[in-house]
Order: structure tokens, then sequence, then C-alpha cells
């Protein structure tokens, strides 16, 4: 896949009020997360680095037991394996970058 539209791709709810949808190259993975407010992302690792960026609405964000309220335009390196949870305080939208690919999302 060269080029994409994110309306064109397969949605997903993996939680309720947790809407996302992926792209995978050969070397990382792309989400397109929805999150409605009040949503809670659970505590949670994995082997892959992570770049979070929060596009649109109010985000908290906890890493490594440090919490953090997002907006707009801000971000976080989540290092592998490092424990981390979020919750959306208002309708929020995410677009997160995993290295290497999330073969468990494809």
């Amino acid at each position: 896949m060269t080029f994409f539209k994110q309306t064109d791709l397969a949605e997903k709810e993996l939680l309720p009020g947790c809407r996302v949808r992926f792209v995978h190259s050969e070397n990382l993975t792309i989400a397109y997360w929805t999150f409605d407010a009040g949503t809670v992302l659970p505590e949670h690792n994995h082997p892959h680095e992570q770049v979070m960026n929060l596009v649109e609405g109010d985000f908290e964000l906890t890493v490594a037991g440090e919490v953090r309220r997002m907006s707009p335009g801000e971000g976080a390196v989540i290092a592998p394996d490092v424990l981390h949870a979020g919750r959306a305080v208002t309708d929020a939208r995410v677009i997160d970058v995993f290295y290497p690919v999330r073969e468990d999302y494809r």
C-alpha cells in the first residue's frame, strides 16, 4: 500500500469507546485512535517503541507512574516494555506510531 485514505481503512473497536484504524508497513504500525470521553485504556506494556501524538481533545497519559494531562499538539515517547495507561478526559483523537510492526494488530 503506497497511498491510503484514513476513512477507507477498516475501523475496529478494541475496547468500548475506543475505535482504531491501522496502517502497517514493513517496519512499523501507525494507529489512528478515536476515544469517547471517559474511556479508560488499562495499564499495559508491549515490546514495541511507541510515539503517541494527541491530535484532538484532552487525554490523561500515565507512563511509568508519571501522570500527564495532555492537550492537542503534545505527545510522548514510550520505551519498549514500559507500563502505561490512558484516559480520555474528553472525546479525543490520537495517532500512535509503533516500531517494530504490531503483528498483534494485523
